[in-house]
This record gives C-alpha cells, structure tokens and sequence, in this order.
C-alpha cells in the first residue's frame, strides 16, 4: 500500500479510502489511486484486512449435493447476488439431517464466516434448522413457509394455483397433477395450490401421481395418466417430469395440446425447444439470491429478528402445449 501512496503521490490513509470506497475522496485523487493500483498490479492482503477490521467478508452456504434444477439454480442466484461484495464458500452436503447441518456450521463458524445461508428443500433440512443456535445469522432458501428461521422462498402454491386455473380456464374439467417427492417442500406447495385452485373452481379432484422429479418418473406417470379417458390437462411439478410425459403420450398417440395440455413448473432453458413448445411456471432466481442477500445481510447487522419469511412471485409462461380441450 506504501507502494501506492508513493506512486500517487498521497496518503497512506488515502488509498485505504479508496480501497474501501470512502465517499470523502476527490475524483481526480480516487482515479488517480486507481491508475497507480492497476499499474503496480497491487492488490489488498485480506488476511490483514480481516485482523484490522474483524470482518471476513465471507459468506457460507450449506446445500444438498444435488444436480436438481431448482436447488442448482438457487445457488448460483444467490452467488451472483453476493459477488460484487463477498465471497462465498460452499458446504455441499450429502444430506441435510441435525448431525450434517449442525457440523457444517461449526465449521463456517470457525472460519470466521459473517452468515449462513441454508438450501433446505426437504423436510429433514428444515427440522436440521430448528437445532442451529439463534444468534448465528441464517436465512433458509426453499423452504417454503415451514422453517421457523428467515427464509426465502418462491410462491410455489400461488404459481400452482396460477397453472391450474389457467388450465381450467381453457374449458378443461379438471386438473390431473404428477407431483415431485412427498418430503419435498417445493412440491408439497405446489400440490396445495394445484388443490386450492380446484376446490375454488369446483373442480374434480383427481389423485396425485408422485414422481422423483426425473423424466424416467415422468415418463412412468404419462403411460398411467393415457389409460384414463378423462385426462385433458396435466400440470407437472417440473418441466423435467414434462419431457418424460410427453413422451409417454406420444408412444399413445395422443397428441399435445390437441389431446393433453401440459403445463410445467421452472422454465428450465429447454422447454422453449420441447415439441410443442412448454407452458410452464417461471422461478426467478436472481430475485431469490438478491433478497436472501439482503434478508441475510439484516440477520448479521442485527436489524431483523430470525422469522421474517419472502416469497418470491412466479410467472406463468404460455406457449404452445395448451389449448381448450377436443
């Protein structure tokens, strides 16, 4: 830093200024600390900065080891978030049960981490969450409204509910729903809006067919839905599932929408390029990262006491998989 100031032709306290974005610095003087950094090819040792400022500027998150696309796409939203101000370092767990949970905190606590953030989507990770002490800062992600922490979440049922009625709206009787695993708190949710949605309709309630969320499971719930006679719509819990029932309803030789409207759940980056292409429910994952950062930055400031809970909006994207029934 010494190096910097000299070559400036400034204070020591002045480069640390502008290293640490301190508004009462001139421009022509902050530019020209800039050009001496980037000349010097200087840059801050954040272990001293650590020990003068008490403050890692680190950030940990605690996830399942999974390639699933929601839980997957919830970290990266949350990384782009917290990039520009943090690092993040990640605790990828085989699952998340108390003794896993409580050992990965212990372990960000002793790397001096500043808050916690928890992608709890089972029920086992939400329970995990009740045994973690309350003066660590954690925000939980995709849990739903269920964890008695903060917790960020997408509207799963309001974006269900949302499907369903469109699907109704078309003229479709009822809703069939092939939902995601039981202990999945996303897919609980979205079994409840899809039920809401009918009862306020007076809809047929038909039974859930539950897959794993893979196509494989998809697929095995297509070939059971074609043998009933009155399956017009389906609502998949996520697009993944949808590219299996379409496939199941084609080896029938019922045609979509003509036959079968479909709406999925994700808009995964394919479904645009499904034949047809899929109607399905958006998640915006960028919006999750920003306000887990910023539910996660209250936590550790102490402004928010641990239970507010977010939820994020859905949007329902309408292509060419759906049509008022034959």
């Amino acid at each position: 830093m010494a190096d910097v100031a000299k070559l400036a032709g400034v204070s020591h306290q002045t480069v640390s200024r502008v290293l640490n974005d301190h508004p009462n610095v001139r421009e022509h003087t902050r530019e020209k600390v800039l050009a001496a950094i980037r000349q010097l090819a200087y840059r801050p040792n954040a272990a001293a900065r650590t020990l003068v400022t008490r403050r890692t500027h680190t950030l940990g998150v605690i996830s399942v080891d999974t390639m699933l696309y929601g839980p997957t796409s919830m970290l990266y939203g949350f990384e782009r978030a917290a990039h520009d101000a943090y690092f993040v370092s990640i605790a990828s767990l085989p699952a998340l049960d108390r003794r896993s949970m409580l050992d990965a905190v212990d372990r960000f606590v002793g790397q001096g981490v500043e808050g916690i953030i928890v992608i709890a989507t089972h029920d086992s990770g939400v329970a995990a969450l009740a045994h973690v002490p309350p003066e660590i800062p954690i925000v939980a992600l995709g849990c739903g409204t269920h964890a008695s922490t903060t917790s960020v979440a997408v509207d799963n049922e309001t974006g269900a509910a949302t499907a369903t009625r469109y699907l109704l709206g078309l003229g479709h009787r009822t809703v069939h729903h092939v939902a995601g695993p039981s202990a999945n708190l996303d897919a609980e949710e979205r079994v409840s809006g899809w039920r809401r949605a009918l009862r306020e309709a007076g809809a047929p309630e038909p039974p859930v067919h539950t897959g794993d969320w893979s196509a494989a499971s998809g697929y095995e719930m297509g070939r059971k839905l074609a043998d009933l006679a009155d399956v017009t719509a389906v609502l998949c819990a996520n697009d993944t599932m949808a590219i299996g029932l379409y496939r199941a309803l084609a080896e029938r030789g019922l045609r979509i929408p003509d036959d079968v409207s479909i709406v999925g759940f994700d808009d995964i980056p394919e479904a645009r390029y499904y034949t047809p292409p899929l109607t399905t429910v958006r998640q915006d994952f960028g919006e999750v990262g920003r306000q887990a950062l910023r539910a996660l930055i209250e936590r550790m400031s102490g402004s928010a006491a641990p239970g507010l809970r977010v939820r994020v909006p859905t949007d329902l994207i309408i292509r060419q998989s759906c049509s008022a029934p034959a």
